[in-house]
């Protein structure tokens, strides 16, 4: 008879609190600079303010992509 010692993934969820701390406090960062309007005033936004704000929206997208396996990551 062959026993199996459990698993002990402390430390592995001791990392995944971490990152997921670290991204906790990302998107707080990242909702409080949209609700200022990503540091711009309206009546003075320009085609670079909107080649930025594309440019974090693709990289957000490549995220939730991966996260919820959609676009190329559709299974």
């Amino acid at each position: 008879m062959t026993t199996r010692r459990a698993t002990d993934n402390t430390k592995a969820l001791d990392a995944f609190m971490t990152t997921k701390s670290q991204i906790d406090a990302i998107l707080e960062r990242l909702k409080a600079l949209s609700d200022d309007h990503f540091n711009t005033h309206p009546g003075e936004i320009n085609w670079g303010d909107v080649g930025s704000l594309n440019h974090y929206a693709s990289l957000l997208s490549q995220i939730t992509d991966s996260a919820f396996k959609e676009g190329e990551h559709a299974a």
